[in-house]
Order: structure tokens, then sequence, then C-alpha cells
């Protein structure tokens, strides 16, 4: 019996160690009396491990995988744990699987792949906690409908996960969801910055869906300048999250009609789409996303096609036409933006006439009005920076793009026509 206060110490696990080993006996000691082993309490410690036996830490929020549970065919099981409660199948499995899209996970689910405990499974599906959720092979997206395109590309900055491109203006980044209709050979889908990507990257994110491989962000049709591209879905992801967290600055060189009343100035007022004007977008509805845009005066610019202001832009969000519609809100349009009140062409401007009544006037007289040398036929906006840390390396990433050539023209030629202030 062992001693008092040790009668409910189990010897069990000693006992299991040492059955089927033949005991070592000494020749001076054969029967075993003076063996320690049965005058000390057993040394219970576990032996210690080497610092490449320390098994990997263990994140407490990452769900539970079954590794047993991977059969040949591929598939996978996942338990949910108490945290899952109250959270959509597709969001908790994009946590589940980082390397794989929520696109990606929402075609599992609707190619009928992903099983909660054994039964069907819907991506807006409420977890309780506790349930078995099974992924039996990978996402088969469909084939892009978009095709490579020998296109030459400005690419500013490439690694393996992902590129900046200096996109000309007048380039789409992708066609539209309704711009595609391959059975008519429908030309609407060739130009744009994915045919480019297509051909000059092996390997594009799907992320974004078929029809926009690789795109994180865009940039309007007639805008310029640099645009980040990933090359997969973890990276696309990351750098989607940091751009939704504003992780990312963004900063814009643009031309405006007007003069600022200040040096600088913050514009912080929703956009949502006209009802009106379905192309536009507009800072007068109340229901409008959160937008803002901090602006700062470069150069002011007095001639006898009226004022202008050269601004440098840096926006926190990134709205459609966001630029455009605050600058329009300030009563100061983008050179070349007609969408949002700029004049089609430079006139002589009366000394008593303001840029409205010059817009009104200019849109009602049909004859030819007189066009500088340089004539701008886009619009006077290019993004000019980037500056993030890159999704997988951690390094610091600073991006420039150059003003392009047209509107570097343009500006000196403007600059030729200045005149003296009156004021």
């Amino acid at each position: 019996m062992l001693p008092k206060g040790k009668r409910r110490q189990s010897v069990r696990a000693e006992y299991r160690a040492t059955r089927g080993a033949e005991p070592q006996l000494d020749p001076a000691d054969p029967v075993g009396l003076q063996s320690p082993a049965l005058h000390s309490p057993p040394d219970l410690k576990p032996p210690a491990l080497k610092p490449a036996e320390l098994p990997p830490p263990v994140d407490p929020l990452a769900p539970e995988i079954d590794d047993d549970a991977a059969d040949e065919a591929g598939t996978r099981t996942f338990n949910a744990d108490a945290s899952a409660a109250g959270r959509r199948l597709d969001a908790w499995l994009t946590q589940a699987m980082p390397d794989i899209s929520r696109a990606r996970v929402q075609m599992l689910v609707a190619a009928g792949q992903v099983r909660i405990d054994g039964g069907p499974a819907k991506a807006s599906q409420k977890l309780r906690g506790g349930e078995a959720v099974e992924i039996e092979g990978e996402p088969h997206p469909a084939p892009l409908h978009a095709t490579p395109e020998a296109i030459p590309l400005d690419i500013l900055y490439e690694d393996q996960y992902l590129a900046v491109v200096n996109k000309p203006a007048g380039m789409m980044v992708h066609a539209g969801a309704g711009r595609i209709d391959d059975a008519r050979g429908d030309t609407r889908n060739q130009g744009t910055l994915v045919n480019a990507l297509l051909h000059h990257m092996r390997q594009l994110s799907g992320a974004a869906g078929e029809l926009r491989p690789g795109i994180v962000h865009r940039l309007d049709k007639q805008t310029s300048g640099a645009i980040v591209v990933a090359k997969d879905d973890a990276t696309h992801r990351r750098l989607g999250e940091m751009f939704a967290a504003r992780q990312v600055k963004k900063t814009y060189i643009a031309l405006v009609h007007g003069a600022l009343a200040k040096d600088s100035v913050t514009v912080n007022l929703p956009i949502a789409r006209d009802l009106v004007r379905r192309t536009r977008m507009t800072t007068r509805r109340g229901d409008g996303r959160s937008a803002v845009s901090h602006i700062r005066v470069l150069e002011r610019l007095q001639t006898p096609y009226g004022p202008f202001t050269l601004v440098e832009v840096r926006i926190e969000t990134g709205r459609t036409h966001q630029i455009r519609v605050h600058m329009q809100s300030l009563g100061t349009p983008v050179v070349g933006d007609t969408l949002y009140g700029a004049p089609r062409l430079l006139t002589l401007l009366d000394k008593r006439e303001s840029l409205k009544t010059k817009k009104k006037r200019d849109d009602a007289d049909s004859r030819p009005t007189e066009e500088p040398p340089a004539g701008l036929q886009r619009n006077f906006l290019h993004a000019a920076h980037l500056e993030f840390t890159h999704p997988r390396t951690g390094r610091a990433l600073i991006i420039d793009a150059p003003l392009p050539q047209e509107l570097d023209q343009f500006l000196v030629w403007l600059r030729t026509q200045q005149i003296e202030s009156s004021e």
C-alpha cells in the first residue's frame, strides 16, 4: 500500500511503460530489494523536447481541422466550434481556408460540394456551432471570358504576388457583365487592362470573379495612373482588406476649372447614384456612401480661358467618380470632365462671365470654338502615387506614376497663356 497522502496517486502510466519489458537485475541484488524503484516515487516529469520538436503554436480562433478525415477523394472536414455560432457559412469557411476567396467558397456551396452534418448547405446558412462541415474537391470556376491580348503595359512594380501598372487614359479596366457576347464575336470585351494582363502575366487572382481577374480596385476609363493587380487569391483578399481599412495611401493629380478659396480643403460628402442621370454620381442624396477627399492646391493659373487650379487629391475612400463629383461639389470641375460640368472646349472667357454661363454659351453655340494647340481629349485626372505595406512580405512600397505626356504638354501650354491677375 502507498503511504498516507499518496494513495490517490496513480501508477498506471508507469505500469504501462514497463509492461512487457524484461527487468534489469543487479547481480549483487538478484531479488531487487535495493532497487530505488521500490522505494522512490516515480519521476512523472515528461522528457524535455528539443527546439526542433516543439509543436507549432495554436491559434485559438482558428477553426478546428480534422486532418484524419481527408480521404483520397479530397474531402476535408472542418469542425465548427462555439465561436462559429451565428456566423454565415461562407464567411466562416473563408476564415477556415485562407487561400480560397469567399467567391470560390460560394462556388463550392452552389456546386453542392459542401455538406453540413451530411446534409446540403447554403452559403447564407447560419452556423450554430458544433457542426461537421465537409468540403469535397476544389472549386471549378468557369473559363474566363476575357482573352489575352498583346497590348503594351507600363509596369511600375512586379513580384510573384502582385503588380502595379500605369494604366493609360482611354483603357477600361475590365469589361462589364453586360458587355460580353461571345456568340456574336462581340469586340467590346477587347482592349481592356484585363486583356493585357492575361497576356503579360501567367497567373492572376480569381477572387474578383471571371470578368475581373486580378483586379483589386478600379480607375475610370479616362483616368490614368497606378493600379494594383493581385496574382493570387490570398494576396487579393489581404489587399482588399487593406483598401477597406484605408491602409493604402492613394494620391491623384488633377487640373480643375476655377479657383479654390483655400489652399487646402477636405470634402466629406456621401456619394450615391444620380436617380435622373444614371451615368452620374451625386452628393445630393442622403443615402449615399461615405466619401472623404483631402485637396491641396499645387498651382494657381490665371489665363484668358479662365482661372485654373492644379491640385493634389488624397482620397481615404474609393467611391465611383469620387474625385470628379467632389470637385464638382466645390464648383471646380475637372478639366475635360464634361459629365460633371466642364466645358467641351476651352474658349476665351469674358471678364463678366462665370464658368457656368460660359458653359451654357458653349453648349448653345454651334459654331466651332477656339481650341488650344494642345487639345485635351480626356479628363485631367491622374493616379500619381500609391503607398502601402506589401501584404505578403511586409515591405513598404512607395510607387509613383509620372504625369502622362498629353497632360504635361497641356499644362505647359496653359502656363504660357497666363496673364497678370487684375486683383
